[in-house]
């Protein structure tokens, strides 16, 4: 498998490297906007127009705005595309749907097994603990942009499809906020250099149940991304997930 990796300059684009050489998966090329910072032992160009290279698969771990440049590649050289970038528009969810009928896409908010397994979880509590009142706490690194994270979004949002999507997913209190109703709160902090936390709480008058996941480093996401990235070249045009490689190991 040879792969390029869009956003190579960041932290988890570094993170890939380093995993992707432990297992001697070759890296063709790298994208980044700010290649002239960098020196590394594969091709590095500033946008995906530049890149005049094939790979099989190209790994996203950039920022939305560079969606539209990052497609294009994908259409140019004909590779599955594996998107690791959160905070994108409604629009950009949508053009990354469409995109997906005729390509191979993988998504993921969060490409860890045990996270992905936190989701299964929370469903399957919502359905039994029905009149909690639940909200979600994440934590991240004071360097991460999007509040709240992709992770706790996709979470959010997987609970509230056990409701028929009947609860508003409220980001943040304050004194507007009133009493509580019928929602899933949303609350993200970030500080220091912390991976990852993220923590629902199921509430009730008499018990709360609480269910947490801790990321300890970023190797898990690379990890993940990287068999996301092997998973997906042996599909047939559409859009993926975690659901779909979770699968395979059921």
């Amino acid at each position: 498998m040879k792969i390029i990796i869009y956003g190579a300059g960041g932290k988890m684009g570094k993170t890939l490297i380093k995993n992707a050489e432990k297992n001697n998966i070759e890296i063709v090329a790298g994208i980044d906007k700010f290649a002239d910072n960098f020196t590394m032992p594969f091709p590095l160009f500033k946008s995906g127009r530049e890149c005049n290279l094939n790979a099989d698969v190209i790994i996203d771990f950039s920022r939305p705005d560079s969606l539209d440049d990052l497609l294009s590649l994908s259409d140019r050289i004909n590779a599955a595309t594996v998107i690791a970038t959160t905070g994108y528009s409604n629009e950009q969810e949508q053009k990354i749907t469409e995109f997906s009928k005729n390509h191979r896409v993988f998504k993921a908010s969060n490409f860890s097994l045990g996270i992905n397994l936190m989701v299964y979880l929370c469903k399957f509590c919502s359905k039994i603990l029905s009149n909690s009142d639940i909200e979600i706490i994440e934590k991240h690194h004071r360097e991460k942009v999007d509040a709240p994270s992709g992770t706790a979004l996709t979470i959010a949002k997987s609970i509230n499809s056990v409701f028929n999507n009947e609860k508003e997913l409220l980001i943040g209190r304050n004194s507007s906020s009133g009493k509580r109703k019928n929602e899933i709160g949303i609350s993200a902090v970030r500080g220091g250099t912390i991976s990852g936390e993220h923590e629902v709480l199921f509430i009730n008058d008499d018990e709360i149940l609480t269910i947490t996941h801790s990321a300890q480093n970023k190797d898990l996401f690379a990890c993940g991304a990287l068999k996301a990235a092997e998973f997906l070249i042996n599909q047939n045009n559409g859009l993926y997930s975690m659901e779909d490689l979770i699968k395979l190991s059921v």
